[in-house]
């Protein structure tokens, strides 16, 4: 069975304290029960000049925990709502996750000071809707009080050693209270209409210097804090009639019984019409902020209801039904809601019941003032006796397992035990030996590894042997030739690329040549400015500091991989070729479609391991990659070159030389330089060694014993 949370609503008025502990009915959802009250009235109202209001107090709670506990209860208090503020913000349409970061922003607009100065919260008030993750129609309850103030109004409860759980402001208790006792089941909320909501009801509670106003529907709420109090009609009574405040106070709660009741009704009359005053306006500006409203009821609360003449006042200027609460209809239990005590003040019990509800779980807002620090400190403080019995728990434990072990071990005298002293003889024999085989085994395992390392590096070597005749060979396997025997009789017409000059170069990490210039050349064959550029050590071009506007249309081909890491050689190809006679093939293009085509993903034929055949692996399996033009002729050149006619061709062993032919003829040349990565691998097919297929060597000193 769950346990049952009972919770303390106090209400600190000017004139007396009015407290009511309930808790949930088990069988009724819809109603509690009440199992204790107090009405501590003060001989002085705080308020007054020559009172005391800390003494007051002090004396009020030592009397209130003289006849109550609050031990395992929860406490909550309420604050006057003129020492708060209270804002109702209407938010656009939102995704529901964001919402404290849009209230946290409002509440730096909306609160007069810094955030650091003040306790807020938040709630979301209720009618909204929410679709797909999105809050829609939202409106937020936002309340803030300033920090020494919330401190002040702790600082009697403290004192007294009572522990507040909850701080509320006086008009969201009063809400708390209409919503569960006076509105019953609301819709739900998918089914407010905010064009035709239901009818709202107004409290009116009267304390002793201000009065509550507070409007609500159940789903929307509105109050306003009116400056007048049943004090000023004990002033007026004072002012009118000559009377001391203590005789006024006396003669305004017997109206009836004096010796001139419509004397006393006109010293009062000024206040009423004031109170009407302020009420009709406050209504007024309701009903333009909410011009969909109606107000059907007026609940009304304090003791000075009471006074004679003021609910039919009110009522018949108004407009509205006054309903002067006699009793909770929401309450039970008879040993306090029949108690004559309880019926001649219920009037003043409203925000107490308020409070309370907020304590068990039934109020409609749960908003909470009560600093974070002190809740922290509170939670520390309960937690502190079981961290302490904890500790000693644990501390007793460990004395008795020590106990446990050191008994039995203190009955055994090692020291005169000659069967112990032979055995613990024999026990560092076997240690001895033990160690010095474990030494011997750590050397020999050493030794192993130096040969272990030596055969691999030999097995390496072993399968490298042919990387690079590989290389070499898939080079000149990716040079485009004509089918044998169909040779044409052009030169321009021949598919030849003529390679002048081969260099290789190692690098740490082929990151640093596969720069930004030579990507942005591979992935979109843009050309380099025309001249190329100044030269680099070894004798290879240096990239322009950025990549190479412009460019031409050109094949697109289709890339195999990113950018080549690690260590690795670059090898960098400058010739030229002669088939330069059709506009869409040739020049850089016939490059690209022939030879960076085949270099990035070409099939080569490579010997076996035995060489006594070969076998076609992916020109990848060898490690190279990423074909660019690195440089090339920013337009084709005329030449002259020997007119193959005139001479003897051997490409045509059968044609007699033309004597009457021109010795040489006039051809576009194109000149480049084209290089690649080459990170030397063995083929997995042709892998003979432990190691199978091997990475590229560890450094650039490596891949140059390699070459060497």
């Amino acid at each position: 069975m769950a346990k049952v949370v009972e919770a303390w609503g106090i209400d600190i008025g000017q004139c007396a304290l009015k407290a009511l502990r309930l808790h949930r009915d088990p069988d009724k959802a819809d109603r509690v029960i009440v199992d204790a009250f107090d009405y501590i009235e003060y001989p002085r109202v705080l308020s007054q000049p020559e009172a005391d209001p800390v003494a007051l107090l002090r004396e009020a709670l030592e009397l209130f925990l003289s006849r109550n506990t609050v031990k395992g209860d929860r406490v909550a208090i309420s604050v006057s709502g003129s020492s708060g503020l209270a804002r109702f913000i209407k938010l656009p349409p939102v995704e529901t996750k964001k919402i404290p970061d849009i209230v946290r922003y409002e509440a730096n607009q909306q609160i007069p000071f810094d955030l650091k100065d003040v306790i807020w919260d938040y709630q979301r008030m209720f009618g909204g809707s929410e679709e797909e993750g999105f809050a829609l129609e939202t409106e937020v309850g936002l309340f803030a009080m300033k920090r020494d103030q919330v401190y002040q109004a702790l600082e009697p409860f403290r004192a007294a050693g009572i522990p507040v759980d909850i701080v509320q402001l006086t008009p969201l208790a009063l809400y708390n209270y209409l919503v569960f006792d006076r509105l019953g089941n609301l819709p739900n909320e998918s089914e407010f209409d905010s064009e035709n909501p239901p009818e709202s009801l107004m409290a009116l509670s009267i304390g002793t210097e201000t009065t509550d106003l507070v409007i609500t529907n159940g789903y929307r709420v509105w109050q306003r804090n009116i400056p007048i109090g049943g004090s000023h009609f004990t002033k007026a009574l004072t002012k009118e009639l000559k009377l001391t405040y203590s005789k006024a106070e006396h003669l305004k709660r017997n109206a009836t019984q004096a010796e001139d009741p419509k004397a006393v009704y006109q010293a009062m009359r000024p206040i009423f019409k004031d109170m009407l005053t302020e009420v009709q306006r406050s209504v007024g500006f309701f009903n333009s902020l909410d011009k969909t409203a109606r107000i059907g009821k007026v609940v009304a609360l304090g003791n000075s209801m009471k006074l004679p003449g003021l609910k039919r006042y009110l009522s018949q200027n108004l407009g509205f039904e006054v309903d002067e609460v006699e009793s909770f209809n929401t309450m039970g239990g008879p040993s306090v809601v029949t108690a004559p005590a309880f019926r001649s003040n219920v009037l003043c019990f409203g925000v107490a019941f308020g409070l309370a509800l907020q304590g068990v779980g039934q109020g409609k807002l749960a908003t909470n003032l009560v600093p974070v620090e002190m809740i922290r400190e509170r939670i520390i403080l309960a937690k502190k006796p079981w961290a302490l019995a904890a500790a000693l728990m644990l501390a007793f434990a460990a004395l008795v397992s020590f106990m446990l072990l050191w008994w039995p071990w203190s009955q055994i005298q090692v020291a005169k035990d000659k069967s112990w002293i032979e055995v613990s003889k024999r026990l560092k024999e076997v240690d001895t030996k033990s160690q010095d085989l474990i030494n011997r085994f750590k050397t020999s395992q050493d030794k192993f590894n130096q040969l272990r390392t030596q055969g691999d590096d030999l097995v390496k070597r072993i399968d490298q042997r042919l990387a690079w005749p590989d290389m070499l060979s898939a080079v000149n396997q990716s040079l485009p030739h004509d089918a044998p025997g169909k040779l044409p009789e052009e030169l321009p017409d021949r598919r030849q690329i003529h390679v002048e000059d081969l260099q290789v170069q190692p690098f740490d990490n082929l990151s640093q040549w596969a720069n930004g210039y030579v990507q942005a050349r591979y992935n979109a064959n843009k050309q380099p400015p025309p001249g190329g550029a100044p030269g680099a050590p070894g004798g290879f071009p240096a990239p322009p500091p950025a990549a190479a506007p412009g460019g031409q249309p050109g094949m697109v081909r289709k890339f195999t991989s990113g950018p080549p890491s690690g260590p690795g050689y670059v090898v960098q190809l400058r010739g030229f070729h002669l088939h330069n006679n059709d506009r869409l093939d040739q020049g850089a293009q016939f490059l690209r479609s022939t030879l960076l085509e085949d270099l990035d993903t070409k099939t080569v034929k490579v010997p076996t391991a035995d060489g006594k055949g070969t076998i076609e692996v992916p020109i990848r399996e060898l490690g190279i990659s990423y074909p660019v033009i690195f440089s090339e002729s920013p337009q084709l050149v005329e030449v002259r070159v020997p007119n193959p006619k005139a001479l003897f061709d051997p490409a045509h062993p059968d044609r007699v030389p033309d004597p009457a032919a021109p010795k040489t003829i006039s051809l576009l040349k194109y000149d480049f330089v084209v290089q690649f990565a080459w990170q030397p691998r063995v083929p997995p097919t042709r892998a003979t060694g432990r190691l199978g297929a091997l990475a590229a060597p560890a450094s650039a000193n490596a891949l140059a014993t390699d070459r060497r």
